[in-house]
């Protein structure tokens, strides 16, 4: 079912694609893909790749932050979740699903605790629990949480809810942005992370 959705999106969604990739070399230039590697089922690593939402970071010009570096275009792709659609060749490749915990940054393996490792125990998603239940306005304990919470009760049933979920999600916007940040805050480990002054954070994805 993920192999003939991913060919169904990147089919009949290609004029979209299209249409999206003129957008961002317009507005960000070359590359018009963002690649990262990421831990994907049991930790093993693939490349991710979306549509670019930033500019190349710019000492010269000011451009560090995520909040300095993404613009006016990249707000507009990540609240509509445009540039989430090259992720769709990722399920095709079988590094992904539809449905399941976002991958994150590798840098984060070393810093779960053994229950919230148990994420990476099915594929990583486009859309998960996590995404329907709040989005980046979660903490970080929350959106662990809910993929654990999903690895545990997973099925077809639960994942078309969330495929269904998603869509009012996406069209409602709603947590697109952690509060005080231009995207999340860094997960730092199960400690208590030190303030963010000014909503500043490091830089994540771009």
């Amino acid at each position: 079912m993920d192999v003939v959705g991913a060919l169904l999106v990147l089919t009949l969604g290609a004029p979209v694609l299209g249409l999206v990739a003129l957008v961002v070399l317009a507005a960000h230039g070359r590359p018009v893909l963002f690649r990262h590697t990421r831990p994907g089922l049991h930790g093993e690593l693939f490349e991710l790749v979306k549509f670019r939402t930033m500019r190349h970071p710019d000492p010269e010009r000011g451009l560090l932050t995520d909040a300095e570096r993404l613009t006016r275009v990249g707000r507009w792709l990540r609240a509509s979740s445009l540039d989430e659609l090259p992720e769709f060749w990722n399920v095709l490749r079988g590094e992904m699903s539809v449905v399941g915990p976002r991958p994150h940054l590798v840098r984060y393996l070393s810093l779960y605790s053994p229950e919230q490792a148990r994420r990476h125990e099915v594929r990583p998603g486009i859309t998960g629990l996590a995404q329907v239940r709040g989005r980046n306005a979660l903490d970080w304990s929350a959106k662990f949480a809910y993929d654990v919470e999903y690895v545990n009760r997973r099925s077809l049933l639960l994942d078309l809810r969330i495929v269904l979920a998603t869509v009012w999600v996406v069209l409602a916007r709603k947590g697109i942005s952690a509060p005080g940040a231009a995207t999340w805050h860094e997960f730092t480990g199960n400690l208590p992370a030190p303030a963010v002054e000014g909503g500043q954070e490091t830089v994540l994805r771009r």
